[in-house]
């Protein structure tokens, strides 16, 4: 594995990651959120060419390449998995549209609300 999404990611969902992805390789779970499939996305382990374009550009910080990952996060890697052990519940993310097909605007998070996001989380 390359990079891949921690826990950050749980109900933020920005996908300016999956806008910059060159190769597709950010998946989204397609059933219920549960605690082993939480609503976040997910960067394919085997698909990742190790590029970093997405880890700028999530506004969450909850990127990191593999060797980075802090320790609270090494449940992580075996939640990404997922979408390779089980890919007919996951599909490739895609950018929100409206109903024209207009990327839908994006709301960037204060840095308050990411500070907050990391101490819910215990992230260093």
């Amino acid at each position: 594995m390359a990079y891949l999404i921690t826990r950050l990611c749980i109900d933020c969902l920005d996908r300016g990651c999956v806008e910059v992805c060159p190769v597709n390789c950010i998946y989204q779970h397609m059933g219920e959120p549960t605690d082993g499939r939480p609503n976040m996305l997910y960067i394919h382990p085997t698909e990742c060419i190790n590029c970093s374009a997405c880890e700028p550009e999530c506004p969450w910080h909850a990127i990191y390449e593999d060797r980075e990952l802090p320790a609270v996060f090494a449940g992580d890697v075996a939640v990404n998995a997922q979408c390779e052990a089980d890919p007919r519940a996951f599909a490739v993310a895609v950018l929100q549209r409206d109903g024209q097909g207009r990327l839908l605007p994006k709301r960037r998070p204060t840095a308050d609300e990411v500070a907050e996001n990391r101490r819910k989380w215990e992230a260093p």
